[in-house]
């Protein structure tokens, strides 16, 4: 495996969001989504998730700097386990720290059972998860007139 996992804690928070900002922030500008983009969220959000007992952010190390993160939700209760979100920065994207950052998860928290949504028009995306073995659920939502949102489910 090619990354890392390391937990984020409360005083990584600040620096959680502002990559998120910055990872996310060419989709937001492409779609207009600033309902629902995490380039539009607020440090307040991020700090409110951290806060719930079932969510876990994570850095994901490659190369000896954090190239991304990954928001996980684990209630450990039987329902599914979710993504959301996951990127990678820019300039680290394109060498599979994705999908072994998926992998990493999936071994700390078990490999079956979980959730995610995308945007369908992110063609990339839509691979990356199917060959991670998440198939589409047949739930799309309709955001704005740019962009939809699909569910995946990998069970």
């Amino acid at each position: 495996m090619s990354v890392t996992l390391r937990k984020a804690e409360r005083e990584d928070l600040q620096k959680i969001w502002q990559m998120q900002v910055e990872a996310f922030k060419g989709l937001l500008a492409k779609y207009q989504d600033y309902d629902m983009s995490p380039a539009a969220e607020s440090l307040d959000k991020i700090v409110a998730r951290f806060e719930q007992p079932w969510t876990t952010y994570f850095f994901i190390e490659a190369e000896g700097v954090d190239v991304g993160a990954i928001r996980v939700v684990d209630k450990k209760d039987g329902s599914r386990k979710r993504i959301s979100p996951l990127w990678i920065m820019e300039e680290y994207r394109g060498k599979g720290y994705a999908q072994d950052a998926i992998r990493a998860v999936e071994a700390l928290h078990g490999e079956h059972h979980w959730e995610l949504d995308t945007i369908l028009q992110e063609e990339g995306n839509l691979h990356l998860y199917e060959k991670m073995g998440y198939h589409k659920t047949g739930k799309t939502d309709k955001i704005n007139e740019r962009m939809d949102i699909v569910y995946y489910e990998k069970d």
